[in-house]
């Protein structure tokens, strides 16, 4: 492979749905309870996420190679570091870059918005790289699930509402509706990292890397994972009022989202934990984005 080609794999553009999900998520909200949303903020602001999730995957790529987690027993996609691809200094260039493209891109951001944008920007910086390295790595502590519902759910949807209508008390609102709708997005983004960390149990076991899927045991991590997608469809009567959506009448649209769910809890369940795991991810993507739609295309009462 080519260094464009690796460095491609390396930014692992199947996952970057996570970036999409809560800025889709937040203009959503603000559409619906507005009636109005600005694309070019929106723009922006997927810019800028979209360059720290490719920033922290070639960390990840680049640390996990050095401290000797990827090893020949690994079922998941070949990473670029440990393949002998790129160059760990490559690697970790690279991501270096990405990570000064999202601080570039924060710029009118902040200029727009003040101090909050930055309150948003300087822990997501620093987890970029903290996900997987520094001294107290989220990953290697159990804590990327966690991670993942806060930043990647809760932290980017209200982080794209503050983008899109700034700090008005008259939109509280607003900000409520999108407190449910960032924790939904954020347990079925955590969906991914917990198959994810289903089928590499077994490598991080002897490497030193204790993710909840290590500490909980393979059936509890299965269960809980489950329990995230359950979660955000319990959670479906809230959200609709929160964003004056008629579930009553319009719960027949779900049906389509719900028996997908089920159909990912079921294999989330029976899937051994080997590389027909990659298959589950791609689906926990693909549900995400059903999910998502659903929401989208429901109208408000």
């Amino acid at each position: 492979m080519n260094i464009i080609t690796s460095a491609f794999l390396a930014a692992r553009p199947k996952t970057l749905t996570a970036s999409l999900i809560p800025v889709w998520a937040g203009c959503m909200v603000v559409q619906k309870l507005t009636g109005s949303w600005n694309a070019s903020l929106a723009l922006l602001t997927l810019t800028s996420c979209l360059c720290l999730q490719i920033a922290c995957n070639f960390f990840n790529d680049a640390i996990d190679h050095a401290k000797h987690a990827d090893t020949e027993r690994r079922t998941g996609p070949v990473r670029m570091t440990a393949s002998g691809a790129l160059s760990h200094r490559t690697v970790m260039l690279i991501g270096l870059f990405f990570l000064l493209g999202a601080c570039l891109l924060a710029f009118p951001l902040i200029e727009l918005r003040g101090w909050p944008i930055l309150a948003i920007g300087i822990p997501s910086l620093y987890f970029t790289y903290g996900y997987t390295g520094g001294p107290w790595p989220l990953a290697y502590k159990g804590l990327g699930e966690i991670f993942v519902i806060l930043f990647f759910g809760l932290v980017a949807v209200l982080g794209t509402i503050l983008v899109q209508i700034g700090t008005l008390v008259e939109s509280l609102a607003v900000y409520n509706a999108g407190i449910v709708t960032g924790i939904q997005c954020g347990l079925l983004c955590a969906v991914m990292i917990s198959v994810n960390n289903i089928r590499d149990r077994k490598e991080d076991l002897t490497t030193g890397k204790r993710t909840l899927a290590v500490r909980l045991g393979e059936g509890k991590a299965r269960a809980m994972t489950q329990s995230f997608i359950l979660a955000a469809y319990i959670t479906l009567p809230t959200s609709s009022r929160a964003l004056h959506l008629n579930l009553s009448h319009t719960w027949w649209m779900w049906i389509p989202s719900i028996l997908f769910g089920g159909y990912l809890m079921l294999l989330i369940r029976k899937t051994p934990a080997d590389s027909r795991m990659n298959r589950v991810l791609a689906l926990s993507s693909l549900h995400l984005l059903l999910y998502l739609a659903t929401y989208t295309i429901l109208p408000t009462r």
